[in-house]
């Protein structure tokens, strides 16, 4: 699907993905030098003639979150002086989405920070999967396309035997969630309760569902450490389950992150591509792609068509 005046440009945070998307366009990925100086301080320049194009700029905020914000920003405010017609940012992961409210005294709010930002920095339109929070589309004055990883999780998951197929929330806040898949997987429900001791433990306390002898399959909308997902696949062991997966829309995962799956206690860990996974074959992890989702979302902006076919999950 050949497109005329489309421009897709990306930052370092997540190049294959990128890729994938400009071939499911057949579009090729616009060529921008984007490095660091000694000091750290960020150089962007745009390789070719963007006057009047529609752009999109492809950039998760994984690790290094702050790095590769400040690439978004001034990749965004070069296109903007470079007199782009319209400029979208396409934030796969959205980073600071945890810091979406005051729960603490003297707190920032930091992703609606992040949020005035890109819009001060010249972005007309962003386009993002799984917020944290939903309020965050809120934070913007200017139009959020919000999609789900669920249809691209879904299709693979429709696949697992489900006889004894039990679905797990592994806190109370992901329940909403964690319902959805059920309901479309026609399978059972539960939730654990925990307690999180400091930013990188977490204690599953207790949980409500019937696991003895089945199967478990853990779903929340992103990973970092796998404190969350470790813990509650441990609680589901030593209360009969028989074996635990999980499957998270954003594999933010650090080292502790691998560590704890390559220690065995989660069978396997189901994630996209919305940042750059480890795919090590000693790991237990399968990554899928949102390229196509993506792809077609940013098609759909383009030609100003509705994204609403983009939330439909085939057979339902």
């Amino acid at each position: 699907m050949p497109e005329s005046n489309l421009k897709i440009f990306c930052g370092n945070s997540n190049l294959p993905l990128a890729k994938k998307i400009c071939s499911y366009l057949d579009v090729p990925l616009g060529e921008a030098t984007v490095e660091s100086f000694p000091d750290g301080e960020t150089f962007v320049r745009i390789n070719e003639n963007i006057r009047g194009a529609d752009v999109f700029i492809i950039q998760s905020t994984n690790n290094p979150a702050n790095q590769h914000l400040m690439e978004l920003f001034i990749m965004i405010d070069a296109a903007r002086r470079a007199s782009a017609s319209r400029i979208t940012a396409v934030i796969p992961f959205y980073g600071y989405a945890r810091q979406d409210r005051k729960d603490q005294p003297r707190v920032p709010i930091t992703s609606k920070l992040v949020a005035n930002l890109l819009v001060a920095s010249g972005a007309n339109r962003v386009l993002t999967v799984d917020l944290h929070a939903q309020q965050i589309q809120g934070f913007f004055d200017i139009p959020v396309d919000h999609i789900y990883a669920s249809p691209v999780l879904f299709e693979y998951l429709k696949d697992i035997k489900t006889e004894n197929l039990t679905l797990f929330s592994p806190d109370v806040g992901g329940m909403k969630m964690a319902s959805a898949y059920a309901d479309l997987l026609k399978v059972p429900l539960g939730f654990i309760a925990k307690r999180r001791t400091d930013a990188t433990t977490v204690e599953a306390v207790s949980l409500v569902g019937d696991v003895e002898g089945r199967d478990v399959l853990l779903v929340d909308d992103m990973t970092e450490t796998a404190g969350t997902l470790v813990a509650a696949a441990k609680l589901l062991k030593k209360n009969g389950a028989r074996r635990v997966m999980a499957a998270v829309s954003h594999g933010v995962l650090n080292d502790l992150g691998y560590e704890r799956l390559s220690g065995g206690i989660l069978d396997r860990l189901i994630t996209t591509d919305t940042t750059v996974v480890k795919t090590d074959t000693t790991l237990p992890i399968t990554v899928l792609s949102v390229s196509r989702l993506l792809g077609e979302a940013i098609h759909r902006i383009h030609n100003n068509a509705s994204v609403t076919g983009l939330f439909r999950i085939k057979g339902f």
